[in-house]
């Protein structure tokens, strides 16, 4: 067990670090979680905004950290365009089914914890943050994959990607639980937790990249489907309903726009 985490030849295996790769980028959730501790309690429509904000990242995370991503493993792996965009879209369809049969027919009303705000108010929320939670698996599968095939530096390059990717997404959650009732601490906490999960995929990425190697897509494009189901369904009609203006609008734009921009910009 040990060799297979420290070689001979010296330095670590590719399991090890693609362990610590994916751990560091979830991290950086926690990282984009800081802002949050400075702000005092939020009213209406600061949480109104701040819920368009999060939408906005999670709908871009969404097509250029999942979607387009998955695109590229498939034709990196040898299918075809429009084979590629198929398997893509049934992965995104399911997801979505998943999560809307799970929202109608599973408990969910026992996710409507919160110490303030409606109890529907409490369910939605929850599961944007679930679904947040859940995509950082294929993420942080991303990473150990990228070290798993023994580049380094192409597992560095996605590393650091995806950590830098991952601080908004962190303030998306933390505001999320601010918008519940939740003090600066425990929202905080709640990004950080929500980042631990990428280690666990980066371990089975890494693992697995020779045993299952078309499993990544698939997982990439069933955390996509989940995510934009959440957001247009829950989170932005909530917004909209209990926003007084376009500032919830606005701070999905911004959202959007800004992860847009960062996931472009580091390829």
């Amino acid at each position: 067990m040990m060799e297979s985490l420290f070689p001979a030849s010296g330095g670590l295996s590719p399991i090890l670090a693609g362990t610590l790769g994916s751990l560091a980028a979830g991290m950086m959730t926690a990282v984009g979680a800081v802002p949050l501790l400075f702000f005092r309690k939020a009213g209406v429509q600061t949480q109104s905004a701040l819920l368009g904000f999060a939408a906005g990242v999670m709908l871009a995370a969404s097509f250029f950290s999942l979607i387009i991503p998955g695109v590229d493993v498939l034709q990196a792996d040898g299918a075809g365009q429009g084979a590629a965009a198929g398997i893509m879209a049934a992965a995104v369809l399911i997801g979505a089914t998943v999560i809307g049969l799970m929202n109608r027919f599973a408990p969910v009303d026992m996710l409507a914890i919160g110490p303030a705000g409606s109890r529907d108010l409490s369910r939605r929320i929850w599961l944007f943050i679930i679904a947040i939670t859940l995509h950082n698996f294929p993420e942080g599968a991303a990473v150990g994959v990228s070290f798993g095939g023994g580049d380094m530096q192409q597992g560095l390059s996605t590393a650091v990607g995806i950590g830098i990717q991952n601080m908004p997404e962190g303030l998306a959650v933390s505001a999320a639980m601010a918008t519940l009732g939740y003090g600066r601490w425990p929202a905080f906490l709640a990004a950080l937790a929500s980042g631990l999960v990428e280690p666990v995929g980066g371990l089975i990425g890494a693992s697995v990249v020779g045993l299952v190697p078309g499993a990544l897509p698939w997982g990439l494009g069933l955390a996509a489907g989940a995510m934009i189901y959440v957001v247009t369904a829950e989170i932005i009609p909530e917004t909209r309903e209990k926003s007084k203006g376009e500032g919830s609008m606005i701070g999905l734009m911004i959202g959007l726009v800004g992860m847009m921009f960062l996931d472009i910009a580091l390829g």
